[in-house]
C-alpha cells in the first residue's frame, strides 16, 4: 500500500510539473554584464516575459505605480500600453523585458538555441558624444611642448592624426 501511494504521489507531482513547464521555461539573462537564470513564460516566442520577482533580481528594476524604476531612475509605462509590459496569469505577475528594452532603446540579442538573452547599455548609459557627434575635450602638447586643447578650436575645422607604437 505505501508503494502504491508513492507512485500516485509521483504521478500527481509529474502532472503538476509538466503543466507548470508547459507554461514556463527558463532562460539566462545577461544584464549589466551579470548572468541570471530566470523563469520565462512561453506565452510568446518573440518576447522575453519574466516574473516580476526575476525582473528585480536580474536587473534591479522594480515595477512601481510611476513606472519601471531602479534607484532614482524611473521609466513610465506609456498610456494605453500597460498590457504590452505586464500580464498576470495563474497568480503570477509577468513582465515583458524585451518590450521594456525597446522602450528605453536598449539593444538586446537572443540565442534561441541556448536560451540566453543579452542586454546592452541603454541609450541613457551610452553617453552623449556619439549622439551629438561632438568629441570630448582633451589637452595635449605639440612637438614643441606647447599645450593645446580641443576646445580652443571649436567652430574650426580640425584634422587629428594619431598613431600608436605598441
Amino acid at each position: 500500500m505505501p508503494g502504491k501511494l508513492l507512485w500516485v504521489a509521483i504521478g500527481i507531482l509529474l502532472t503538476a510539473v509538466t503543466s507548470y513547464a508547459s507554461d514556463q521555461g527558463h532562460a539566462v539573462v545577461v544584464y549589466d554584464g551579470a548572468p541570471s537564470e530566470v523563469a520565462t513564460s512561453s506565452a510568446t516566442t518573440n518576447d522575453l516575459w519574466v516574473t516580476v520577482k526575476d525582473l528585480t533580481r536580474a536587473t534591479r528594476f522594480v515595477v512601481k505605480p510611476q513606472g519601471i524604476c531602479r534607484d532614482e531612475l524611473c521609466f513610465p509605462i506609456p498610456k494605453g500600453r500597460k498590457a504590452d509590459f505586464l500580464s498576470k496569469r495563474d497568480g503570477v505577475e509577468w513582465f515583458n523585458l524585451s518590450e521594456f528594452a525597446r522602450l528605453v532603446k536598449q539593444p538586446f540579442a537572443r540565442d534561441e538555441k541556448n536560451g540566453v538573452w543579452y542586454f546592452g547599455k541603454r541609450e541613457d548609459e551610452r553617453g552623449t558624444y556619439l549622439a551629438s557627434l561632438e568629441a570630448p575635450n582633451f589637452t595635449l602638447p605639440d612637438i614643441s611642448g606647447h599645450t593645446h586643447s580641443l576646445k580652443d578650436f571649436r567652430g574650426k575645422k580640425v584634422l587629428l592624426i594619431t598613431w600608436a607604437s605598441w
